[in-house]
């Protein structure tokens, strides 16, 4: 292998450079080195270039962003076993430390020590390999691509949250924000038994995509009161779930009050402000359930499963393909084009 590695490195605030960075290596004999072939480009990334920071998170010296991955095993540890050089894999992008309260309960995405793809201080996969633990690579199936298998990320997301809000079968579910996890939660609603999905959005090129996947209706942001409509949708009942995808204030007071009596609002985004105002009083009357959502976990293999079944369409969701060497210009477009991008992908 050779001693160095090609990279995107973020400096500063929309300073990215390409550049030669140490080539990845095998920090235990369960880990695997991976050649990455394809890694999405998340919101997470383009507010780390913007702002610098997302929460407490902050960028403080150079950094490779980049954590929605898949590539191609080519080499692995004396104790890995189910792996081989050629395997094609996704790359869960968060390990934790197997020890606490949280990792032995199956809630692994809350260990307080999780070591997570492009949150600072540890570097991402906008670079061409990465050496990982071998318990979250998880093989694709000949049927789905590398693409396929980057976007398992997002999906794992949605997935999560349809089972954080205990969707069942023949349940209604508001979707409010239809990007990528938008669509991604659409989708996973949908297999897990509900029978009618309401998204809404300001754009309607996604909402034309999110009909496209599945959802039996959809309200344009710019045309309709988004309450109205969706209470409008189910004769004035409300939906049974709602999935707030968008992590805007005003999406949080209208998920309040599009669930029906005792529903469910099941927070999916991340909000911009540290505390956003909510009508508390009407989650109190109308005993809403209201939860919190933090990544995801043990919903990697399903999410394969799901995908390679057909189940899942997350092919469709790319919409713009970008080299390594783009990647400035790449975060740059996405970010000033969400009228037109859904999802797009780097191929180191």
């Amino acid at each position: 292998m050779p001693d160095t590695m090609k990279a995107a490195v973020m400096y500063g605030i929309d300073d990215i450079r390409i550049e030669q960075v140490p080539m990845a290596q095998l920090a235990a004999p369960d880990w695997a080195l991976v050649r990455i072939g394809a890694v999405g480009i998340c919101g997470s990334d383009i507010h780390f270039l913007e702002e610098g920071r997302i929460g407490c998170f902050v960028v403080e010296g150079p950094l490779i962003l980049g954590h929605e991955s898949a590539g191609t095993v080519v080499e692995v540890g004396a104790e890995v076993r189910g792996l081989a050089p050629g395997d094609r894999v996704a790359v869960e992008p968060g390990y934790p430390c197997r020890k606490c309260e949280f990792c032995k309960t199956g809630r692994y995405n809350l260990c307080a020590d999780v070591t997570f793809l492009a949150c600072p201080p540890t570097n991402g996969v906008f670079c061409e390999y990465l050496a990982w633990p071998a318990d979250f690579l998880f093989k694709l199936p000949d049927n789905v691509s590398l693409e396929e298998g980057a976007m398992i990320e997002p999906f794992s997301v949605g997935l999560h949250a349809a089972r954080r809000a205990g969707i069942r079968a023949g349940e209604t579910v508001a979707v409010l924000g239809s990007g990528p996890i938008g669509l991604c939660a659409l989708q996973a609603a949908r297999a897990s038994g509900a029978t009618t999905v309401i998204v809404a959005d300001l754009e309607q090129s996604r909402l034309d995509r999110a009909l496209g996947l599945g959802a039996g209706d959809v309200v344009n942001l710019r045309e309709a009161d988004p309450v109205e409509a969706i209470v409008g949708l189910t004769n004035g009942r409300g939906v049974d779930v709602v999935l707030e995808c968008s992590g805007s204030v005003p999406a949080l007071q209208t998920a309040v009050r599009v669930a029906r009596r005792g529903g469910t609002v099941q927070l999916v985004g991340n909000f911009s402000v540290p505390e956003p105002n909510a009508p508390i009083q009407e989650l109190i009357e109308r005993e809403l359930n209201l939860s919190g959502l933090f990544r995801y976990a043990n919903c990697y293999g399903a999410s394969v499963e799901l995908i390679a079944d057909g189940k899942v369409d997350t092919k469709s969701l790319i919409t713009h393909r970008y080299s390594l060497d783009e990647t400035l210009e790449a975060m740059r477009w996405v970010s000033h084009n969400k009228d037109k991008v859904i999802k797009g992908v780097i191929a180191p």
